[in-house]
């Protein structure tokens, strides 16, 4: 029997966490052009997830990264509920408390970039964490 190469189902696709990752390291890769500076990837937490965490000259940007193949069920964007918002918020007050810093008192945004298809949309301050 043929082993199935990691990363990929049966039929011989990307996984859903393998797909994920080809998309969040695009997004890094983008944001890094635009001159965010790259500080941690998958950063988890009971409760929330970060996919990116970013610095630019003033803020902590933490990234939510959506993949959708197409918007027949909704865009990307769209797929970031008040939920997950929620949970990322949570994820980011405990990342800066490990980092010896409090959410109300660091400059820090919210983004979202939304890959639908081809074409990625950053949405900087997304949400904010009074959300």
């Amino acid at each position: 029997m043929e082993s199935v190469p990691p990363g990929t189902n049966r039929t011989g696709q990307l996984n859903r966490r393998a797909t994920g990752a080809l998309y969040e390291a695009r997004a890094r890769h983008w944001l890094e052009q635009q001159g965010l500076q790259f500080i941690a990837a998958n950063v988890q937490f009971k409760g929330g997830e970060i996919d990116l965490v970013m610095r630019d000259a003033q803020s902590w940007v933490f990234v939510e990264v959506r993949y959708r193949r197409n918007a027949d069920f909704g865009s990307a964007q769209a797929s970031v509920t008040r939920s997950k918002q929620r949970r990322v918020i949570n994820a980011a007050t405990c990342w800066l408390i490990q980092q010896k810093r409090m959410l109300h008192q660091e400059r820090c945004r919210f983004d979202v970039v939304a890959i639908t298809g081809d074409q990625l949309d950053w949405i900087p301050d997304a949400f904010n964490a009074g959300a």
